[in-house]
């Protein structure tokens, strides 16, 4: 009948020749008849309207009629490219356009100055220009000239146009900032509150605001400026609202100036007062964030000072009812709701209750800055009618806030009109601009700084009393879902990178009556966010606020230590985030798997999470049955609602299994009893589901279509699953690995499609699956043998992989970064397994590696440098002289490349190249280092040394390489005379290093090296002259240095020398001596509170040198160590070496670590110890004297070592040898 009727108005008098629009499901779109070509016209419109003033001269007759024609026209345009996107007007034009109408227009004709100005706006605004610097100054110089002429009801046009040409050139502006922002200057008159006119004070602090604005890449704002814009919005906002102001026109004053504080605090660090000030603004914006909430009256204070304990405001109020804990589904909540219908369609009652703002996108939480005037927006109503039914009836408990239950989600349909809705929205835009502004200033704050204030916005655990105003109660009981938005973007960043300010926090141990620790204050506050965010994910239905909550949530776990925290935190929010897997959204989707890779991230492993991630999945996810799917376990937001979908075509079980049969697994599917039988974690069944099988909602336009149009998950899901997995499998390995080849063959299946990223993370998962394995063979593994990954496994696992997409990814040269992830995986091959693979499939990865380090990309060729360098410590390899020269001339033309991470990786590997040659020496001997050319370690001794002059990162590895080819060279190739200043050049830059002012990382791998190269008896210690500088270097080092790390290298480097030959004269054995007992006496004095833990360890290896050059003296020595052990010295000397003998340090096994990486093992007993220091004494008792000093002197040093052995025997801790 409708379509009948239609037909009738069509055919009726005055509608002939109207065209009929069918109303129909499939039709089109309705468009106006002629609007693309009026769209379509407003580009020509512009040009025919820039000729025609081009034309026009100040002499012309007509000249203001002709005027107010162009301006008329040009300002009735639609410039906007979401109407338009084909409009194509050059800036040049416009900035051309504005200049020529200034030069036309005098300031006399108030009413074209008017329209000219309008103009402005309109054009800037729509069109999205920025004015060149011609322009600006000219637009400039003619609206100040204005606003001193003209009469004061053209001011609000002329400002309003003014903020629109300043906006983003503040700095460019600076001819005029001094009219504009100076003493008496015209902004500062008209932003200021004693003047009557609001909306030219609003008009005025938005052109403020946008003076403040910095764009990227542009110079900030003069300091003078910022800071007094700063105080004008501070005091602005300061400053009681004015007598009979109009409510509505003061919330936009309000925003202006929130708008101008944070256009200044997002400049770059905080600049604008100490303490004082930032505590002023922290105090105004905490009002303003509760500005026109239901329910709060408090007294505020004006200032916030940063204290330990929280500040509670008294609020006079009646507290609204806290959510209790007792939590009910969301479908039970909201079962009594009212449904009601909308202009544009019905929805739900878990839509309608928490509905969005009216017709604003709600994709954005924080829009980009606006040019002038105050953005449009809408609101939600608070109260009215259907509030008064709910209060009626008996109270419920129920998990949602007060303002939820209201049914009426209208914008203005409350009985008494529409004015106290549209202040309720004005309002919730000023509170959606206070937490823009804290925002700003959360970032802009040193974090040190900002963690005094968080007792302010953050809560402790629930006390007695009315609950403080924090984040937590706008995110709980705001009615506006922008505004929680904000508050939930506002705590996620006050929470990101918080790691080491939460690490202090603990509950572990029952707290002390007397006062509350810090450590447990901040332990209840970690708590307290936990149990309202968990509230506020149960209440919320808006999809863009949930996002927010949950990525909140993921910052939380990021940076939580659960480790010190009593378990039970993680488990219900593990529970609680299970059923928004397959939320209708795909953002909330996606920050559900982000928050399950924070879960399993933090702290990894953690014994909770190992305990969830083993649990079966109904018991996860809270089903009542145990035989659910992946699918069928999570309930989509259809079935939890409760609303079918006639268009929904779920994907059947069998259906699902055949899709594994084909396009995962040869094997036939486990089924889920099966699954928990194996032992499998159902999170990383869930990301495997969600990597490779066919999403149940095939009417999703967002997924993937395959070739058998199958509709997998949309790319970002899919993403955050191989992440989660990769996440998964590098906390918990020993819980993924009854997934290995599965996990492979979704590797191999990534690897294989189209999509790049999903490319390069299929790469990034096959790397985490070879480090697991290699992680569980390495000899500090405490995983049982039993335990591992069979060795036949993991060949057949690499073998399946090499001879799949892998070897294509390595050559996509189209796709660099995939190349690089490729390589990364390559190298992450289990050596025993490498051994073990078929020649050709070794073969082929050598190959494609060495070819890949002539590649153009640096990234590339970092990550083949990179994977050789992990090949050459490969058993099966190493002794392999080919491959181990190939390997080093592709290493020494890298070091040399241009790129800085190249020559890093190129460094590292030569590192690893070197330690090569040093273990083949010791376990082959000579026949390597005969087979080995000597032109070639010329040339790697050569690029080392160079390479020991280049950045840090560079440079502590070209010294370890160094000290190994010092170490590795033989007594004829030294002899050469090719090698003689080569090898002066090596030794000179580990001496230079080691004095250097580089990284301490550097200066200890500098020592390092040195005491490698002190261990070639072939090194002419005791002839050499660089040697004296060597010995002289590590003797300051050992006494000076404040990294103790550092002088504990140099002491080990001290104590490498066999004989005492190498130690040179007396005067040098006594400098070595003297220096390392100096070391000992002041071996606790630092000021570095970090360095105390490495004291026991220094104290080790100086006791432990001592000894050493004990047992090598010489008579000729005697004289010196008899000064050395005299008086006061001898006793603090003593004291150590006691200590040390009879094994009573404290740090022993630190410093045993320390000194095993030096090379100088001391794996030996006190009781061996013993026997050392006494076979030390049988030999000076026995030694033959020139003179009465030497006599003297070894009288006293075998006094000195009985007096040692007595006192250790008097300890008990050792036997009398």
């Amino acid at each position: 009948m409708v379509m009948a009727a239609m037909a009738d108005l069509s055919t009726a008098p005055g509608g002939t020749g109207r065209p009929v629009f069918p109303l129909s499901a499939d039709a089109a779109p309705f468009t106006p008849p002629g609007t693309g070509c009026l769209y379509s016209d407003a580009g020509s419109q512009f040009s025919r309207c820039l000729s025609k003033l081009r034309c026009l001269r100040g002499e012309t007759v007509g000249l203001r009629e002709e005027l107010n024609l162009l301006f008329d026209q040009l300002i009735s345009e639609n410039y906007n490219k979401t109407f338009n996107p084909d409009i194509n007007i050059r800036p040049e034009d416009v900035c051309a356009l504005l200049r020529q109408a200034s030069c036309l227009v005098p300031q006399s004709q108030e009413h074209l100055v008017i329209k000219l100005c309008r103009l402005i706006h309109h054009l800037l605004n729509q069109l999205k220009v920025t004015v060149d610097e011609q322009t600006l100054d000219i637009l400039l110089n003619y609206m100040v000239r204005a606003l001193s002429v003209c009469s004061t009801w053209t001011h609000s046009d002329i400002l309003l146009a003014l903020s629109t040409v300043v906006y983003g050139n503040g700095p460019q502006s600076h001819k005029h900032l001094c009219e504009l922002l100076g003493d008496g200057g015209v902004l500062l008159l008209y932003s200021s509150l004693s003047q009557m006119d609001m909306d030219l004070c609003r008009i005025a602090l938005i052109c403020m605001a946008n003076i403040c604005l910095g764009l990227p890449g542009q110079p900030c704002l003069e300091e003078q400026y910022s800071s007094k814009c700063f105080r004008v919005f501070l005091k602005t906002l300061q400053s009681p609202e004015p007598p009979n102001t109009d409510e509505l026109l003061y919330c936009t004053v309000i925003q202006a100036a929130l708008k101008g504080l944070q256009h200044c605090v997002s400049g770059g660090k905080w600049r604008f007062g100490g303490g004082e000030e930032l505590g002023s603004l922290l105090a105004i914006l905490k009002r303003l964030m509760f500005q026109g909430a239901p329910g709060v009256s408090v007294e505020w204070p004006s200032v916030l000072y940063p204290a330990a304990l929280p500040q509670y405001e008294g609020q006079s109020a009646p507290k609204t009812a806290e959510p209790p804990k007792e939590a009910a589904t969301p479908a039970k909540a909201l079962g009594t709701k009212k449904k009601k219908s909308r202009a544009k369609g019905k929805k739900t009652g878990v839509e309608e209750s928490r509905g969005e703002e009216g017709e604003e996108d709600e994709g954005e939480a924080a829009p980009a800055p606006q040019r002038g005037g105050a953005r449009g927006g809408s609101g939600r109503r608070e109260g009215g009618g259907d509030r008064g039914d709910l209060r009626s009836k008996p109270s419920v408990p129920s998990l949602y806030p007060s303002w939820k239950r209201s049914s009426s989600d209208s914008e203005f349909s409350d009985p008494e009109g529409g004015v106290q809705s549209k202040l309720r929205l004005y309002q919730g835009r000023v509170r959606q601009a206070a937490l823009h502004c804290l925002l700003a200033v959360v970032k802009g704050v040193e974090r040190r700084t900002l963690y005094g204030y968080w007792s302010s916005f953050i809560p402790d655990a629930p006390v007695g009393g009315p609950p403080p105003l924090t984040l937590l109660t706008i995110v709980l009981k705001d009615p506006s879902p922008k505004v929680r938005a904000c508050a939930l973007q506002v705590l996620s960043a006050m929470l990101d990178g918080s790691r080491q300010f939460l690490g202090v926090a603990e509950d572990t141990s029952s707290p002390r009556t007397s006062f509350t620790p810090f450590s447990f204050s901040l332990a209840t506050a970690v708590k307290e966010l936990h149990r309202a965010l968990g509230l506020a994910l149960l209440a919320e239905t808006s999809a863009h606020t949930l996002t927010q909550i949950i990525k909140c949530l993921a910052y939380l776990v990021a940076n939580a230590p659960y480790h010190r925290l009593r378990p039970g935190l993680l488990s219900p929010l593990w529970r609680l985030i299970r059923p928004y897997i397959r939320h209708r959204d795909v953002n909330v989707r996606v920050s559900v798997l982000t928050l399950y890779g924070a879960l399993v991230t933090t702290q990894a492993p953690l014994p909770e999470v190992q305990l969830l991630l083993r649990q079966p999945e109904w018991s996860s996810g809270g089903g009542s049955t145990a035989t659910f799917t992946p699918q069928d376990s999570a309930l989509s937001w259809r079935r939890r609602e409760g609303v079918p979908s006639p268009s929904r075509t779920p994907t059947t079980n069998a259906q699902r299994n055949a899709h594994k049969v084909t396009t995962l697994s040869p094997r036939a599917p486990h089924t889920p009893g099966e699954e928990e039988a194996r032992g499998v974690p159902w999170m990383l069944q869930l990301c495997i589901s969600l990597v490779t099988q066919p999403r149940e909602d095939q009417t999703d336009s967002e997924g993937a279509a395959t070739a058998g149009s199958v509709a997998l998950e949309p790319a970002p899901v899919r993403l955050e699953a191989l992440q989660v997995l990769a996440h998964l499998v590098r906390g918990y390995f020993s819980l993924a690995q009854v997934c290995l080849c599965e996990l492979g063959q979704v590797s191999a299946r990534c690897l294989q499609e189209m999509d790049p990223s999903i490319q390069l993370h299929g790469a990034k998962l096959l790397e985490e699956l070879g480090i697991g394995i290699i992680q569980q063979y390495r000899p500090e593994s405490n995983v049982p043998e039993n335990n591992r990954v069979p060795t036949s496994q993991v060949v057949q696992f690499w073998f399946e992989v090499l001879s799949g997409p892998l070897n294509g990814a390595l050559q996509s040269e189209q796709h660099p970064t995939l190349q690089t992830s490729a390589c990364d995986a390559l190298s992450s091959i289990l050596p025993q397994a490498f051994a073990q693979l078929p020649d050709k499939t070794q073969m082929m990865c050598i190959t494609v590696l060495l070819g890949l380090t002539y590649s153009e990309n640096s990234l590339v060729k970092a990550a083949s440098v990179r994977a050789l360098g992990v090949y050459i410590l490969f058993p099966c390899l190493r002794e392999d002289v080919m491959f181990v020269a190939d390997t080093a001339n592709t290493i020494l033309t890298a070091l040399e490349d241009r790129s800085p991470n190249v020559r890093t990786k190129a460094a590292w590997s030569l590192g690893n190249l070197t330690d090569t040659l040093i273990v083949n020496m010791e376990r082959i001997g000579e026949r390597f280092q005969e087979e080995l050319s000597d032109m070639l370690l010329l040339k790697m001794l050569q690029s080392a040394t160079r390479a020991s002059t280049d950045k840090d990162k560079v440079k502590s590895n070209a010294v370890r390489a160094l000290g190994n080819l010092l170490n590795f060279l033989r007594y004829g190739q030294l002899t050469r005379s090719a090698f003689q200043r080569p090898l002066e050049d090596a030794v000179r830059a580990l001496v230079k290093t080691v004095q250097s002012e580089a990284t301490m990382k550097v200066r200890w791998n500098a020592c390092y090296a040195l005491g490698n190269a002190f261990r070639n008896p072939a090194l002419p210690l005791d002839s050499a002259p660089w040697s004296v500088d060597a010995f002289s270097a590590l003797c300051c080092v050992v006494t000076s240095c404040k990294n103790f790390k550092v002088r504990i290298k140099s002491a080990a480097a001290l104590s490498v020398p066999g004989c005492r030959g190498c130690y040179g004269d007396t005067e040098r054995f006594q400098h070595v001596w003297c220096s390392l007992a100096t070391a000992l006496e002041n071996s606790e004095d630092t000021n570095d509170f970090l360095e105390y833990r490495y004291c026991a360890s220094l104290r080790h290896t100086l006791s432990r040198a001592l000894l050493h050059l004990l047992s090598l003296s010489q008579p000729q020595d005697m004289a010196a160590l008899e000064a050395s052990l005299a008086g006061e010295e001898r006793r603090a000397i003593k004291g150590h070496l006691v200590k040390y003998v009879s094994g009573e340090e404290g740090g022993e096994v630190v410093a045993v670590d320390e000194v095993e990486r030096d090379g100088g093992e001391d794996r030996c007993n006190p009781q061996q110890r013993a026997i050392g220091l006494q076979q030390t004494l049988n030999r000076l008792k026995e030694m033959k004297t020139e003179g009465e000093g030497e006599e003297r002197g070894r009288e006293a040093v075998v006094d000195f070592l009985e007096d040692l052995l007595k006192s250790c025997e008097e300890l008990k801790v050792i036997s009398p040898v």
